[in-house]
């Protein structure tokens, strides 16, 4: 591999070299591209946390069998516009996207469609989904539940997932609502990339095991991470777990298997996904004008001191994703040479990048 510090990949040579390597350890083809384009859409858009850099411990759960390859998907209507999927431990990437196609062309011909979804893994970006009902045309909300991270409020001991809070809003011709937060101070990746490059975090992301302020990364995910807003935070994070886990049947109040420790049994992981179309109250052509000016009048808001532009939820990111489907995807060396490594063990093609 090159000495340089970092390499850059296009889409598509990242893409094909996730899938090959998904492929190794048995997912069917169309499934390995699936999954392999959310992992690359998490690093187009920035969120490198969410990256190829994960593939090691996916690879490592399917190796083990606590992921199951090459599920059988399928979805059991139980009202007209409401469904529920079996995920059958398989990978949560696969899940989801066809969890919110099904939700998507439900909502065509009903206005508005709910998929609950039970027996899934992590599914990475929750934005991936988001983005696919836009690009539909549709509303949505993607919730997931998520293993332990931190306490409910008061409490002491981790019991909630850094659940993202995910919906979107497609602004035909303009800048879509793409809101993907988690309900703590940081994502649970981010301390793990600051581990990886043996960085230090701020002391308000999270505490270690003594339930202490750290700025050692490796002694935060030994603790628990810190609530946006408190108690606020705590809460939606138990909303979470309620309608991803209590409403569908999937793992709930701390039983969610973490990927990293736990390989006694699957994750147990459960989605919520509710689409609707932008006609409900309205017509089309109705709501994109008026997305249109809320858009407007949210980017002429009178800035803050020190403030050059307001940015749309979402805005950053696809800018990020304009650029790098343009210039390439930056990937520290140091990231991808475990990747190789299993490329080469397991006879998969290297991109011509890494090969060197």
């Amino acid at each position: 591999m090159t000495d340089a510090a970092s390499v850059n990949l296009r889409a598509d040579e990242a893409t094909a070299f996730a899938a090959g390597l998904l492929q190794s350890s048995g997912v069917p083809e169309e499934d390995a591209g699936i999954a392999a384009s959310a992992l690359v859409r998490a690093d187009l858009r920035g969120i490198d946390t969410h990256g190829i850099v994960r593939l090691p411990g996916y690879l490592n759960r399917l190796d083990k069998g606590l992921v199951t390859a090459a599920p059988q998907l399928t979805f059991e209507r139980i009202a007209p516009s409401v469904a529920r999927l079996d995920g059958q431990d398989g990978l949560g990437f696969v899940i989801a996207s066809r969890a919110i196609d099904e939700a998507v062309a439900m909502a065509q011909d009903a206005g508005i469609a709910l998929v609950g979804v039970r027996n899934s893994t992590h599914f990475g970006m929750a934005a991936t989904y988001l983005l696919k009902a836009v690009e539909a045309g549709c509303l949505a909300m993607v919730f997931t539940n998520a293993s332990r991270a931190l306490p409910p409020w008061g409490g002491t001991e981790e019991l909630f997932g850094t659940s993202p809070f995910a919906a979107a809003a497609p602004n035909e011709g303009g800048l879509p609502f793409i809101l993907d937060m988690a309900p703590t101070v940081v994502a649970r990746g981010k301390i793990r990339k600051a581990a990886r490059e043996g960085r230090a975090i701020p002391d308000t992301w999270a505490l270690d095991g003594e339930g202490r302020p750290t700025t050692d990364p490796e002694a935060a995910l030994k603790g628990t991470l810190l609530p946006i807003g408190g108690p606020k935070g705590a809460g939606l994070s138990m909303l979470m777990d309620i309608l991803c886990g209590v409403l569908t049947g999937a793992r709930f109040a701390g039983d969610v298997g973490d990927q990293y420790k736990n390989f006694d049994r699957p994750q147990g992981v459960g989605h919520f996904i509710l689409v609707m179309k932008p006609d409900l109250f309205i017509s089309t052509d109705d709501f994109t004008a008026r997305m249109a000016d809320l858009v407007s009048t949210v980017k002429a808001n009178p800035k803050a001191d020190g403030v050059e532009e307001i940015f749309m939820p979402g805005e950053p990111e696809a800018r990020v994703e304009a650029a790098r489907r343009a210039e390439g995807i930056p990937y520290r060396t140091v990231d991808l040479e475990p990747l190789a490594d299993i490329a080469r063990d397991r006879g998969v093609a290297l991109p011509g990048a890494l090969s060197a």
